[in-house]
């Protein structure tokens, strides 16, 4: 890949945005205070749908050599969003899997985690992110390769796993307000 090419690519408008994007998702997940699951649920319901637009519309390119970006998040920045998130989620935290390979051979349901997938997204972006910072052109487009390839064989569909989770939370019916109102759900489920 020729040195103007990679120059036309890591500064093209699609990575600008997808980068722009990517930042506001990790540092709202890197911000020190205690938010509560209603406050990240809100927010995570409108970074995710955006991050993963501006990763659908980022281009392709080709690495010919293996690559190897660097790795920038430790195991304790992963463990501290996961931690943060659980503990504001709490029994919320776990969802059923159903997007799962392994799903249609197992006789139990599979489940997964609001705090561990939302971790796994920034994992990759964020390392993404600090090699872009840095400015080196041949590093940056490896690391877009590496997120790039990321994104479409494991974070993206994450990505939407999580979001339906987050989904159900965000806009859960809450049948004791219904009642208050006078609403009944049963009713509502019938006119639909």
């Amino acid at each position: 890949m020729g040195k103007e090419l990679a120059s036309n690519i890591v500064f093209s408008k699609n990575v600008v945005e997808f980068v722009t994007v990517a930042v506001q998702y990790c540092t709202f997940l890197e911000n020190p205070e205690n938010i509560t699951s209603k406050e990240y649920t809100d927010k995570l319901t409108k970074l995710l749908p955006l991050l993963y637009l501006k990763a659908s519309l980022l281009p392709e390119i080709e690495i010919e050599d293996e690559i190897y970006p660097e790795v920038t998040v430790t195991e304790d920045d992963y463990n501290y969003i996961v931690s943060k998130l659980y503990t504001a989620y709490k029994e919320n935290d776990t969802y059923l899997e159903v997007f799962v390979e392994d799903m249609k051979y197992s006789d139990t349901p599979i489940s997964a985690s609001i705090s561990e997938d939302v971790a796994d997204i920034y994992q990759d972006t964020k390392n993404f992110i600090s090699i872009y910072e840095q400015g080196i052109e041949e590093n940056m487009s490896e690391g877009l390769y590496t997120c790039f390839e990321n994104f479409k064989l494991y974070w993206g569909q994450k990505l939407v796993n999580v979001l339906r989770a987050l989904h159900s939370l965000r806009y859960a019916i809450d049948e004791e307000n219904m009642e208050d109102n006078g609403l009944d759900s049963n009713n509502i489920q019938e006119e639909w």
